[in-house]
């Protein structure tokens, strides 16, 4: 049995979990706030056994609807907290499907702000009946201070005009569609979903601020010429509450590349609506900007639009006018072919 654990090194968080997985979906009232669970769905969908929803819950997966009792008669592993609530906070009415989870013998293994100990009785509990409670979102010590030194290898960043539109799925795209090619990569995770999915990574919005370049510094460090590493994306420039993260990962992660991903659907910051998302120019021009101060090289290759609700027709369209505005190729990372941007980073 595949005992769950976290270790940390001096670079990266070390993920083992057991599995198969309950997703718990809390109270999401749309997607995005259970984008935990359908990344795990979506790309680690043989270690899902199944869904656990509070009744206000809008959202399902598709997965079969179990209690941990009933996901542990049928040889789940763990219960992950699948959803990401503003703030990622443990709220008070998960507690007793916490417990139950325990108390049923599944592992815990939570991406929240809010450690899994720290629920009053937990961890006692865990203890007691032999499972561990694992917290994703939890850095290690001794994280440099950003130096700015230029780092061989090539990178690509995903960026966004807004937070929960691609960014995760897009680096994981490009990254198999690189490997397609025969180049060398590497997916590196920055946030509790993408750690969650390959096993390493670091939780880039649990870091503390000043240390937010030198952790996307050592996570991307020195590689050979001709190897890519795919930087998953973090918050927005745009976004008043997360930009920090965005700027701290935009200047440690170096990118030679980015690709800008957006929702035509969305005009305002989801959460914050006062807010209106930036023109696909604007967010271009103010990432370029942002990230030459430690890249002057870098280059805007592709722009990554949510077309899914879309027919075909508008699907075109909305490409071909993304396409005309930046002058670099379109794609639906779930919709469209790849090569164009590919072959767009590898012509430099």
């Amino acid at each position: 049995m595949n005992l769950s654990s976290i270790t940390h090194s001096c670079n990266t968080t070390v993920v083992t979990l057991r599995s198969p997985y309950l997703l718990f979906l809390g109270e999401a009232d749309i997607d995005s706030r259970a984008k935990t669970a359908f990344g795990l769905r979506d790309w680690a969908p043989e270690r899902c056994l199944g869904q656990l929803r509070l009744p206000a819950c809008k959202v399902t997966l598709g997965l079969p609807d179990m209690t941990p009792a009933e996901a542990a008669a049928r040889g789940g592993g763990s219960l992950v907290v699948g959803v990401a609530p503003k703030g990622g906070r443990i709220a008070e009415n998960w507690i007793p499907v916490l417990r139950a989870a325990v108390d049923a013998g599944l592992d815990i293994v939570s991406g929240m702000h809010d450690s899994l100990s720290d629920v009053p009785g937990l961890a006692a509990l865990a203890q007691a009946r032999g499972v561990h409670l694992v917290d994703v979102r939890n850095p290690p010590t001794g994280l440099p201070t950003g130096t700015g030194r230029k780092r061989s290898g090539k990178r690509l960043l995903t960026v966004g005009t807004d937070c929960a539109l691609g960014k995760k799925y897009t680096a994981l795209v490009i990254a198999n569609a690189l490997r397609e090619r025969g180049i060398r990569v590497d997916f590196r995770a920055t946030g509790q979903t993408g750690i969650m999915i390959v096993g390493s990574g670091l939780p880039m919005d649990a870091v503390v601020a000043d240390f937010s370049a030198g952790a996307a510094e050592v996570l991307s460090p020195d590689a050979d010429a001709d190897h890519w590493d795919i930087v998953e994306g973090q918050g927005s420039l745009f976004h008043p509450a997360y930009a920090g993260v965005t700027l701290g990962l935009l200047h440690g992660s170096q990118p030679d590349a980015i690709v800008l991903c957006h929702d035509p659907a969305i005009t305002r910051i989801k959460s914050l609506p006062d807010f209106p998302t930036p023109s696909l120019e604007v967010a271009a021009q103010a990432y370029l900007q942002a990230g030459a101060l430690t890249n002057p090289d870098i280059r805007l290759v592709g722009v990554s639009l949510i077309t899914e609700k879309m027919d075909e027709a508008t699907r075109r369209r909305t490409l071909a006018d993304a396409e005309q505005r930046l002058g670099v190729p379109a794609f639906d990372p779930l919709k469209t072919p790849l090569q164009p941007l590919i072959d767009r980073m590898l012509a430099a």
